[in-house]
């Protein structure tokens, strides 16, 4: 936030989505503390700060030591001894230049506290807790509590006795379009099919822009009761006029008061405990004892219990059975008890990070008011990350060695800390989530021995709008690969990290340095991708090479982990189809309804003129097939395409679109403003006036048919000039003429302009359905087409010239100073005036036409913490899915929901199960021996499996359908003939798909894994 208030776009833009601006700037006069510079508070101020609060000042007294360094990252050897907040500080300011960071070495007191909107509390004794607790509350402070021993977590929120919440999800307000509204008691409104309406029994809703019963949109809000996806009822409706067509209801946000406890009483209420993990209620009511006895140990004994120590944990659990005598616990869970004693003195990077994320969006609830409030006790463990055999959880001391790992050993010991130094891992992607999971492995040693060693690829520069959630970058970074910036960042955190960065793209085409050696060499997999395609390619190496992955996801507050475990768990899996997402394509032409059509229809403008277009130029330019390939597609078509690439290359004075000046440009611009906004429009309601009526009578503009109005050009009018600037300036570009933005001399060039009067052709069809669209591709094409492409051959045969070559843009979105988004933004708008569809604004515009996903460095912390509480099961080399899990959170509403993951789906061939995990492997040169042919491939398979093979496919080529000729031949030969293609030298394995005589009507077959060694 700058001093002015205003809120810096460019570097809160994925936040801004989650939060909006409202919300934050209701932040950005927010005071916070932050007590306790460990690794969970140094977690929570790293995510407050990047969030936007107008200051945080962070509290330690205590000095650094070897266990801090087990998870607070930006502690250093060199700062052993040390305050941890003033050798913190430094890092902390440098996240955010926005927020005023300030470190506080003293005592807290009440005194320190009034300076506070917000209070967090971490490492405190229950003692300070119920103190401060009952003064912040008395004062009205927002006071938090948040606390990790070992695998467990604890967090407690009190925002006083009323505070109000004016968003409770933060999801974006339903609406819809109305088909009809019946006069009656309760009216019945029906919803257009085009999408379900989504709203909720009991929700207020207002309407606007209803025709006839014009009643309604003079009600501030209604009260409806669903009564189905595309229908409610609502009140009395028979004294109002009667329906006549249009209108749209929107959901009315209701703001909500939530009445928090203090803390001295909510450690009385069982029910104020929310769960997480439906499977643990027992063991999260039993830690809420657990860590009130933990608070008496250590006031008791000065200390934490020991690792592994017996008589401290049965100290603990005798505590922990006397609160029970006033709780009255039905079942407690005394083996969680037991552990908690034995890794208490644990402290580790994961669970912080978890517990950090959550308590950081507790923080952000409290100064902006948004999204539901924790009431009031969360509590976590992954206790599953122990070893899953019991016995190797008997008393054995696991001394500090005075590393920086000490804090882990406490919880798993030295032999499991030597196991995470030897692990090879790949991690794809180095975002958001990459930069918190590179933060853990450095904190955990992951591959920080001599063996061990991470992988890192992204192909992506940092931009500025990354360094607001991806922390490991600055803003002296801007420009640099993230991948390498990211590196270094951690060996800073940690120098023992072994850590190599790639910038390159995971796909086909780096499988030669991806290959089968280097997958073999892996222990596991970590992505940290943005796109499905991505994650679907990786999951699909994975499961070729049995390779565990770890992969995670965040939008906006919402995110998800999954594990996936070879042979014990099903995979990623393959893309899921979003055709249903997709907007028809004659919505986008003629009949858009909704912001989101006229966004994309802006879009798609762009791509064709600024993009399409200059690149058909430049391949007819540098291609001799370009024509004939292009007079392959539909004549409709090819006129289009070659037609464009004609105008494009002849100027303006020989009939074409080919600019020779600026003036030209703006000429262009006013002209295509004139078609778009005006002709276009004129010609839509000449082909359907706008009292036209359907076959059945009903107003043909009704329902999703919003009746446009063309519109005229006024050089005085904001949103038609800038327009005008956008697109004369990126018309310039592609022909490499200089453009200007002075509004005086754009006007002085736009009153020359000739425009060409229009007049509406009744011969236009205008094709209403998608599926009118594609028959129309399909008819055959007229005498006068085919004579206009044999003129338009000849033209641009003559046309040939590298001095005409253009240059294409790709779309920007994050460049303010590109004209992208000003041409977008007006593009839209002004299509959002022809329909009479409410404009939005440009941050709102980019969200939307830049396809960019919501994000906020909480979730994303959170994310990456759960995904490496898998890894130390993995690691451990856990065996029963049981132990492992799926998780599901949004921390906008505190839903959490950690579960199972499913296993792998069995499928039969011939009698026999087999699951995607299972695949024959077949050495194709066993022994340093000649490559087997085809039919010993055949022959191998089935002695081996007793399956007989009828066809064998590569891809789509079919290798063998009875192709007797070809058994005699390596299988490598046989491939290279039918595929007509070398097969690369990196290529060591060939997945073969084979079908089998005894089942050939299986759908799912095991696949045969060919290897040329």
């Amino acid at each position: 936030m700058s001093m002015t208030g205003e809120i810096d776009e460019g570097f809160y833009s994925r936040q801004l989505y989650v939060l909006g601006h409202e919300a934050m700037h209701r932040m950005s006069n927010a005071n916070v503390l932050i007590a306790g510079m460990r690794g969970l508070g140094v977690e929570i101020a790293k995510n407050v700060i990047l969030s936007g609060v107008k200051s945080v000042t962070v509290q330690d007294e205590g000095q650094t030591n070897w266990t801090d360094l087990s998870s607070q990252f930006f502690l250093k050897e060199s700062h052993l001894g040390q305050n941890r907040a003033m050798c913190s500080l430094q890092q902390l300011s440098a996240l955010n230049p926005h927020v005023c960071v300030s470190a506080n070495t003293g005592t807290l007191d009440e005194v320190l506290l009034l300076q506070f909107q917000v209070v967090v509390l971490t490492d405190s004794s229950l003692d300070d807790q119920k103190r401060f607790g009952e003064f912040c509350h008395s004062k009205g402070i927002k006071f938090i509590v948040a606390d990790t021993k070992g695998l467990c977590g604890q967090l407690f929120c009190d925002f006083g006795d009323n505070f109000e919440v004016l968003d409770a999800d933060g999801e974006t307000p339903a609406s819809a379009m109305i088909q009809s509204i019946s006069k009656e008691n309760p009216g019945i409104v029906i919803c257009t099919e085009d999408r379900e309406h989504r709203f909720s029994d009991g929700c207020q809703v207002s309407f606007s822009e209803v025709q006839g019963m014009t009643e309604l949109n003079n009600m501030p809000h209604v009260e409806i009761k669903v009564r189905s996806q595309y229908s409610f009822s609502i009140g009395d409706t028979s004294n109002f006029s009667e329906y006549e067509r249009g209108g749209i209801v929107t959901e009315v946000k209701q703001s909500s008061v939530f009445h928090f406890k203090p803390i001295s009483e909510a450690l009385l209420d069982n029910d104020l405990l929310k769960m997480n993990d439906f499977g643990k209620i027992s063991r999260h009511m039993t830690l809420h004892l657990a860590f009130q006895a933990l608070h008496s140990f250590v006031k008791k004994e000065q200390r934490l219990p020991r690792p592994r120590c017996q008589s401290d944990a049965d100290d603990l659990l005798a505590t922990v059975r006397e609160l029970n005598t006033v709780a009255q616990l039905q079942e407690l869970d005394e083996a969680a008890v037991r552990i908690l004693s034995y890794t208490a003195q644990g402290d580790l990077a994961p669970l912080n990070a978890f517990i950090g994320g959550l308590a950081a969006q507790e923080v952000i609830k409290a100064c902006s008011r948004k999204f539901t409030p924790l009431q009031q006790w969360l509590y976590f463990d992954a206790l599953e990350c122990l070893p899953e055999e019991e016995d190797q959880l008997a008393e054995c001391p696991f001394p500090a060695k005075g590393t920086r790992y000490d804090g882990q050993i406490a919880v798993f010991g030295s032999e499991f800390q030597e196991k995470l130094w030897r692990q090879k891992y790949f991690l794809v992607g180095a975002g958001a989530i990459g930069c918190e999971l590179l933060k853990n492995f450095a904190l955990i040693g992951l591959g920080a021995g001599e063996e061990g060693h991470i992988t890192l690829t992204d192909m992506d520069f940092i931009e500025r709008s990354n360094l607001n959630r991806q922390f490991l970058f600055r803003f002296q970074d801007i420009g640099k690969p993230k991948s390498e910036v990211a590196a270094m960042a951690v060996q800073v955190m940690n120098p023992e990290m072994n850590i190599t960065a790639h910038q390159n793209r995971l796909d086909v085409d780096s499988e030669q340095v991806y290959d089968y050696k280097f997958f073999m060499g892996l222990d596991g997999v970590a992505a940290a991708l943005d796109n499905v395609e991505a994650r679907v390619y990786l999951d699909g190496r994975c499961v070729q090479h049995q390779k565990p992955l770890l992969e995670g996801g965040t939008l906006g507050s919402k995110g998800h982990t999954l594990v996936v475990v070879p042979h014990l768990t099903e995979s990623y899996g393959p893309a899921k189809s979003s055709s249903n997402d997709s907007i028809p394509l004659c919505t986008l032409k003629n009949f858009p309804h909704r912001i989101e059509h006229t966004l994309q229809w802006a879009r798609d403008q762009f791509e064709g003129l600024f993009k399409q277009t200059p690149e058909n130029v430049n391949l007819f330019l540098s291609d001799t097939g370009f024509v004939e390939r292009t007079l392959g597609h539909s004549d409709a078509e090819a006129l289009e395409v070659l037609g464009g690439v004609w105008s494009s290359l002849v100027d303006m004075k020989s009939g074409g679109q080919r600019p020779t000046s600026w003036e030209d440009c703006v000429r262009w611009a006013r002209c295509k403003w004139e078609t778009l906004y005006n002709n276009d429009i004129r010609q839509l309601l000449h082909c359907f006036p706008r009292e036209q009526v359907t076959n059945t009578g009903l107003p043909f503009w009704s329902g999703s048919k919003r009746c446009p109005h063309p519109l005229i050009f006024d050089p005085n009018n904001t949103t038609h000039l800038e327009y005008v600037v956008a697109a004369a300036n990126l018309y310039g570009q592609i022909y490499g003429i200089k453009g200007a933005t002075d509004c005086t001399s754009m006007r002085k060039i736009l009153e020359k302009v000739h425009v060409q009067t229009f007049t509406p052709k009744s011969s236009v069809k205008i094709h209403l359905t998608d599926k009118e669209m594609e028959e129309e591709k399909g008819r055959e094409s007229d005498d006068t087409e085919k004579a206009l492409l044999e003129e338009l051959k000849g033209k641009l045969a003559s046309l040939k010239s590298s001095a005409m070559q253009m240059y294409p843009i790709d779309f920007e979105k994050d460049d303010d100073s590109n004209f992208h988004m000003d041409y977008i933004v007006a593009a839209s708008n002004l299509r959002a005036e022809n329909y009479n569809i409410p404009a939005v604004d440009r941050h709102q515009s980019k969200g939307i036409a830049g396809r960019i996903i919501p994000a906020i460095a909480t979730t994303t912390a959170a994310v990456a913490g759960l995904m490496c509480l898998e890894l130390y099961k993995l690691v451990q080399g856990h065996q029963k899915i049981s132990s492992y899990r799926t998780a599901y959170i949004n921390l906008a509403v505190q839903y959490f929901v950690l579960s199972q993951p499913s296993p792998p789906q069995p499928f039969e061939v011939a009698g026999m199960k087999y699951t995607l995990w299972d695949d024959f492997l077949v050495e194709g040169r066993r022994s340093g021996q000649q490559e087997m042919t085809l039919g010993d491939l055949l022959q191998y398979v089935e002695d081996k499996c007793g399956l007989t093979i009828c066809s064998l496919f590569y891809g789509t080529a079919m290798l063998y359908n009875d192709h007797k000729e070809r058994l005699k031949q390596s299988v490598s030969d046989v491939v290279r003939k039918v595929t007509k293609e070398d097969i690369p030298p990196h290529k060591k394995m060939l997945d073969l798909i084979p079908s089998f005589s005894e089942d050939e009507d299986c759908e799912s077959v095991p696949t045969i894994r060919y290897l040329l060694l």
